[in-house]
């Protein structure tokens, strides 16, 4: 037989050795779990995806509230006439955008008509981000403009 480790004492009635190994085989088991867990690459990348998927919301939110806020700074310090311009601009893109609906409704397909309605939601739930773009397009026409006189 073999010998114990030295700084384990050996069991003096087979009460202490069922102890023992019941011990034995609840450590072992608990380390058998944790190698286990450490070895779910699966749940390890499923933990990390989720992770990185609430930083990402957490930075469109930031950045959606900057680019309002630009979008507010740009728009204060344009001139009146360019804001109506854009205005305008904006009415008619509209009204043009409701005429194209109408026809879509009428004449297009149904698939058709599913991918425009979901284009139209996802400008509608961006609308202060599609302003800043305009008004930034705006500028940069004025500008160019400018620069050609």
């Amino acid at each position: 037989m073999t010998q114990p480790p030295h700084d384990e004492q050996t069991a003096s009635s087979r009460q202490e050795l069922h102890e023992q190994v019941e011990e034995t085989r609840q450590s072992l088991g608990k380390t058998v779990e944790a190698l286990a867990a450490e070895t779910d690459v699966r749940a390890k990348a499923q933990e990390r995806a989720a992770d990185i998927r609430q930083q990402a919301a957490v930075k469109a939110g930031q950045l959606k509230a900057r680019a309002a806020e630009a979008a507010h700074q740009m728009q204060d310090k344009l001139p009146d006439s360019v804001t109506d311009k854009a205005a305008r601009a904006a009415e008619q893109a509209r009204s043009g955008a409701a005429r194209a609906g109408h026809v879509l409704q009428e004449k297009a397909p149904e698939p058709v008509r599913q991918k425009a309605a979901q284009g139209a939601r996802t400008a509608r739930d961006n609308r202060t981000l599609l302003l800043a773009a305009g008004v930034g397009a705006a500028l940069v026409w004025l500008a160019c403009r400018r620069g050609k006189k």
